[in-house]
């Protein structure tokens, strides 16, 4: 049973691509780590499927980095800001991440792993060939059993530990998945916009916040100026953004957007007013990132939690912008709750 879950050594993993080591001394090589199973941990820090996935990522490498097993995290940017070496090391600080990162600024790793998702892992034995491998999330105990296969298969005598519990409620079987509002993008590319008016291209446009607004679309009032990923709030007064959604989550990559290089490394934090269904969040469903008065607190390029509903529901949600500059990348959602 456990061997189905393991591929034919048909395929060699490929080298990694060129690009800077983080939180190791020296670049490392698959060719050099032939001899240990390695786990190929694709993701991105503004990604909330990469975030999420990183606590399991995280409690493998602490049972079995000495029994034979070495992660390798792969920062592959979906952002501009994401290229940035300052923003993976304090990502890296924060999540507590102890194992190498590789940041993968070209895709080069990405392109040799024929990838397409965040996050992805990739399972590699011994003799260096693919095993076994995940997209997304979920999975992790299919997973944890499958690097437990890897590493017996060099030593069957490893005292290996039981496969671990899952961290969360909704990670255990008999969750519920509803399918919630789809990832919304905010620049020219993909971008999710629902005001009539629509993008404008190189310059700011005034919009008008509409009355009738639709799901699977975010909507603004006020001057805004879009680029390929982002639209960014160039307003004097205060601006609104209207959100309707389905879902248990949602979560916004936010910045406090600069266009100079003095202000790149110590930019003004933004904060954010966040309410829902034209009321301030009441403290049973504040975010994570949501102070007790109602704001969030953009002070880095990131992905910050607004708002953590008690079960799937539909709501609109508004951010009040009043500081310009303040620019929004991708809303995404969750639709997982635990069964009662």
């Amino acid at each position: 049973m456990l061997q189905d879950l393991l591929n034919k050594r048909h395929l060699r993993a490929p080298e990694f691509g060129r690009g800077e080591w983080l939180n190791v001394d020296r670049p490392l090589t698959m060719r050099g780590l032939r001899g240990s199973a390695v786990l190929v941990d694709i993701w991105e820090y503004s990604c909330v499927n990469c975030l999420r996935t990183l606590p399991y990522i995280r409690e493998w490498h602490n049972r079995y980095a000495d029994k034979g097993l070495t992660i390798i995290g792969v920062h592959t940017p979906e952002f501009a800001f994401g290229r940035e070496r300052q923003q993976i090391e304090q990502a890296i600080d924060e999540f507590e991440i102890p194992y190498p990162v590789l940041m993968d600024n070209d895709y080069q790793t990405w392109d040799a792993f024929a990838n397409r998702f965040w996050p992805a892992k990739y399972l590699i034995d011994h003799d260096g060939y693919i095993r076994y491998q995940s997209h997304g999330e979920g999975g992790y105990g299919a997973f944890e059993q499958a690097i437990q296969a890897v590493l017996r298969e060099k030593d069957s005598t490893l005292d290996l530990p039981p496969i671990m519990q899952p961290f969360r409620d909704e990670d255990r079987p008999g969750a519920v998945c509803y399918r919630p509002t789809p990832e919304l993008h905010g620049g020219l590319v993909h971008g999710a916009l629902g005001n009539p008016e629509g993008y404008a291209r190189g310059a700011p446009m005034l919009y008008r916040m509409p009355d009738k607004r639709p799901p699977h679309a975010f909507y603004v009032s006020g001057a805004w100026q879009a680029g390929s990923h982002f639209i960014e709030y160039q307003g004097q007064s205060a601006a609104f953004v209207n959100l309707p959604y389905e879902a248990v989550e949602v979560n916004a990559v936010l910045t406090p957007h600069v266009q100079t290089v003095e202000r790149m490394l110590n930019p003004e934090p933004v904060a954010v007013e966040v309410w829902q269904d034209e009321q301030p969040l009441d403290e049973t469903i504040r975010g994570l990132d949501v102070t007790p008065d109602g704001r969030v607190i953009v002070d880095r390029p990131r992905m910050y939690n607004l708002v953590r509903n008690l079960g799937f529901e539909q709501h609109e949600l508004t951010l009040r912008v009043h500081t310009r500059g303040f620019a929004m990348y991708a809303f995404s959602f969750t639709g997982c709750v635990k069964d009662d």
